[in-house]
């Protein structure tokens, strides 16, 4: 790279990681890689709530809460004037707590962390795997999902952190595994008997090789998916008659697996129950396929939009060569010139944009009841990815121009409360360093006044791309 050690410093903190706090693109110019490879940890990233009650004990309370609605007699349920039964009231405040608090959680650790780069890394890694809000089971179970299936494994083995995530009750229950039994097993035949019908659901299956693993270009089949899907029957999510010990945790009903081999993308898998859907999963993580998928996910992530082919071909043999080792993967990323290039061509999420916005200013959130719905009016709802594919990452997707309108309100607002006696020349330097532009200064310079010239700063060509 014959780049300087200013500019590189300043992409190293404003594009790999989160944005610049005040003396950070300075403390990095001795040795942005450096900086940057110290972030890689085996224990995987920061945790954001360290009382986070787990999974199984929030899904219990969900449960339970639901199970009283189901027991109240035709009319004795409690209704409120508006109509709205108690019931439904009691988990929609279950829900604002417990999502409200890991949102505002994970939102502080960001403006914070001394790890930004990490913090990156597990973020990308909590959308690729995504579980959205959209479903109520859901919504209270994101926090726990990713600290107890994501942010341990980002640096590890791919394949430990698809079996994590796959088998965890925030997916099972998101993608309908949950609900999904083998025609043929035994728990089909006793259901039919008493007249219900069980069958089989293949969301998970769907996306796992589709979004996950091996992407559309490998070619499978829809036979491929249906198979897949009968392996991994019989994952579940425990309840009442599991025990308590069980409720809420992911479990595997051997009556609920569809029996006999399958054939997935050429490979035959003999019968096994939970090990014939494990083995199918240690080949997709171990696909060429994979490799490249993911490849081009980070380098898109990362660099830009239409990633660098010398970027993806990097990252696939650094995947290849260390069998899907996470740690491998991030280190290549970090030394390949691609990743220093100058020109800023990623344009910031709203979740991006308001963290780095509070780590130029040296503030941390405080209210989420206030902050979601900038996120929402943004277009980007805390926890509530659109669908399994997650938030998108490219320009065209965040750079409309109803969202840049958002933005700037959103900027003069924050300005106002967060610029303070403090020089917003300064602020942007600090904030940008070799990546802010003369004009730029000039502008925000000659602005009436410090909010004003905050403002300017955050709405900046340079500040909105990393």
């Amino acid at each position: 790279m014959a780049y300087d050690k200013d500019l590189l410093s300043a992409i190293a903190v404003t594009r790999l990681g989160l944005g610049a706090k005040g003396g950070e693109i300075a403390q990095t110019a001795a040795d942005p890689q450096g900086w940057l490879m110290a972030q890689i940890r085996p224990q995987g990233a920061d945790l954001f709530r360290a009382d986070m009650p787990p999974a199984a004990e929030r899904f219990r309370q969900y449960r339970e809460i639901q199970l009283a609605r189901r027991e109240a007699k035709a009319g004795d349920a409690a209704a409120t004037p508006s109509g709205v039964p108690d019931s439904v009231q009691q988990i929609r405040r279950l829900i604002r707590q417990d999502a409200g608090a890991d949102i505002l959680s994970r939102l502080q650790l960001a403006a914070s962390t001394d790890a930004a780069f990490r913090e990156r890394w597990a973020l990308f890694w909590a959308n690729h795997f995504t579980v959205s809000g959209v479903k109520a089971v859901t919504a209270n179970l994101i926090g726990p999902f990713e600290q107890e299936a994501i942010r341990p494994r980002v640096f590890g083995r791919f394949e430990d952190l698809l079996v994590a995530s796959s088998s965890h009750p925030a997916m099972l229950l998101y993608l309908d595994q949950a609900q999904s039994v083998g025609p043929n097993s035994p728990a089909a035949f006793r259901a039919n008997r008493n007249g219900r019908r069980l069958g089989l659901n293949e969301n998970l299956a769907r996306e796992i090789m589709e979004l996950h693993t091996v992407g559309v270009e490998a070619g499978y089949t829809q036979a491929d998916v249906t198979e897949f899907a009968r392996a991994m029957t019989g994952w579940g999510v425990g309840g009442v008659r599991e025990g308590e010990g069980e409720a809420g945790r992911t479990i595997f009903r051997d009556a609920a697996h569809e029996p006999g081999s399958r054939t997935i993308m050429g490979r035959r898998y003999g019968e096994g129950g939970y090990e014939q859907s494990r083995a199918v999963m240690r080949d997709l993580a171990a696909s060429p396929y994979t490799a490249r998928h993911l490849a081009t996910k980070i380098a898109r992530h990362f660099v830009a939009d239409d990633p660098p082919p010398g970027l993806t071909a990097r990252l696939t043999q650094a995947y290849l060569d260390s069998r899907g080792d996470l740690s491998v993967v991030a280190r290549s990323l970090i030394t390949a010139p691609e990743t220093w290039a100058p020109q800023a061509q990623k344009f910031k999420t709203p979740y991006e944009f308001m963290v780095s916005s509070w780590r130029a200013a040296g503030t941390s959130p405080e209210d989420i009841a206030r902050i979601a719905p900038v996120m929402a009016s943004m277009g980007q709802r805390a926890f509530a990815a659109p669908s399994p594919k997650g938030w998108p990452d490219d320009t065209a997707s965040w750079a409309a121009p109803d969202g840049i309108v958002k933005r700037m309100a959103w900027s003069e607002s924050f300005a106002t409360q967060a610029a303070g006696e403090r020089d917003p020349v300064v602020l942007a330097q600090n904030a940008l360093g070799a990546r802010l532009s003369p004009l730029a200064v000039k502008t925000i310079a000659r602005a009436e006044t410090r909010a004003e010239g905050l403002s300017i700063l955050l709405m900046s060509p340079e500040f909105q791309r990393r």
